[in-house]
């Protein structure tokens, strides 16, 4: 029998690092979670049987502290890590490592958009062919959705490996991104959630979550999934985004000057349920922010609008067709903010094609199992290629080459079956 894998987790206590523990000791992986002192550590343990809803996960996982980096690392297949983001704090543990790994084992860091060559650069070259980024999206042991983001000098075979290793060894749905801040996921999905933050200032919070709901295509609503993710991680993400890149939608990533003040009161989201986030629990009953103020009040429920509510009816029916039909043919303002973002999500997606993914079919994967959001190819198809490239005039939105193509033919872009859409349609 062929010996197990052995994982160190640097980071173990962090957000990602427990139950990333949980995947790879619930795939028969000995896992090693490393954190600065054993509380932690054993914080990180409860987190990881939490995470896998069972204790006996706990067997194939040791405690330790950094203190027992250099010996761990040294009997590791894979170093993966999941510490804070923050390059200077990553380079200082990649330094520890570099001196006492085996020259073959992998080398991963879960960062969740930082550049991947400039982690690499300056260290030897075992460890720049056998290092990349192996991103797991919140929850992992939930969300099977995980980019793999290869730099200029990781052996292509490591690539090819990490990849057969995650599909075959832990179920994952891969897609391998090139090196460009936020990779294709974040890139995409925080550009709509950013986009919807900025526009509860003129709409507020509950009206947003309300009309960009789940019945346009996500399992949750933007402003509530930013709570999830917290205020912090969202802020690192488009901060990375918008000083690193320059495209058309590059003052979507502009952090809101609210979330700004928020996060100085510690306002972070679900992690912090006394200060809150777009919303915040006060005993049995949920308040929502005013961010113009900065003040919370009771949650009232949004006077419904017919195109919404017909839409999530439509879509409980699996009538997703006309659902869209809704989608495209509803008048007024609300429609037509709606249609701005959903539409701003499919051009955008579909225009990172060819600079970050390789192809719409990687966008489709990464967004569908990543973020649980409906394909953006099947919108140009429940629409048609050549009815969105109007719409897309319409909104002065820049048209995709692949949806270019498609209207060009008059044809299809995705490739799955309806079944993947309407797992994400809950509304």
């Amino acid at each position: 029998m062929a010996p197990k894998m052995k994982v160190v987790i640097l980071g173990a206590n962090g957000t990602m690092g427990a139950p990333s523990g949980a995947v790879f000791a619930g795939a028969g992986f000995d896992v090693v979670m490393l954190a600065r002192d054993l509380e932690k550590a054993k914080t990180a343990l409860g987190g990881a049987q939490s995470a896998a809803r069972a204790e006996a996960v706990g067997d194939n996982i040791t405690l330790g502290t950094y203190d027992d980096l250099e010996r761990t690392v040294a009997e590791a297949d894979l170093i993966f890590e999941s510490l804070a983001e923050d390059l200077s704090l990553k380079k200082i543990f990649f330094d520890r490592v570099d001196k006492c790994r085996r020259p073959d084992s992998l080398v991963a860091t879960g960062s969740s958009g930082l550049s991947i060559a400039d982690m690499a650069r300056g260290r030897s070259d075992s460890f720049r062919k056998n290092f990349l980024g192996l991103h797991l999206f919140n929850p992992p042991q939930v969300i099977v959705g995980t980019e793999v983001i290869p730099h200029l000098e990781t052996d292509p075979k490591v690539t090819s490996n990490a990849c057969a290793m995650l599909t075959s060894r832990l179920g994952r749905k891969v897609i391998v991104t090139r090196d460009r801040p936020a990779f294709v996921g974040n890139r995409v999905g925080f550009k709509v959630l950013n986009e919807c933050a900025a526009l509860t200032e003129e709409h507020g919070v509950a009206f947003i979550d309300y009309v960009v709901g789940p019945h346009t295509g996500r399992a949750m609503a933007p402003l509530a999934t930013i709570d999830l993710v917290g205020w912090d991680v969202h802020k690192a993400i488009v901060d990375n985004v918008f000083a690193n890149t320059e495209d058309e939608a590059h003052p979507s990533f502009r952090l809101p000057d609210f979330m700004q003040r928020g996060i100085e009161r510690g306002q972070l989201g679900d992690k912090t349920p006394k200060q809150g986030g777009f919303y915040r629990k006060d005993g049995k009953s949920t308040e929502v922010l005013d961010p113009k103020t900065g003040a919370y009040k009771a949650l009232e429920k949004p006077t419904a609008i017919p195109f919404v509510e017909q839409m999530k009816q439509f879509n409980r029916e699996g009538r997703y067709q006309q659902a869209f039909k809704v989608f495209a043919d509803a008048s007024g303002s609300e429609a037509d903010l709606m249609r701005r973002v959903i539409l701003g999500y499919v051009s955008y997606a579909l225009n990172r094609v060819g600079e970050v993914a390789e192809s719409s079919a990687d966008v489709d994967s990464i967004m569908s199992f990543g973020f649980n959001w409906v394909p953006p190819t099947v919108i140009v198809d429940l629409l048609g290629a050549k009815n969105i490239v109007a719409m897309f005039d319409r909104y002065k939105l820049l048209v995709p080459p692949v949806v270019e193509k498609a209207a060009s033919k008059d044809g299809k872009l995705y490739h799955g079956g309806m079944l993947d859409y309407g797992r994400t349609l809950v509304g």
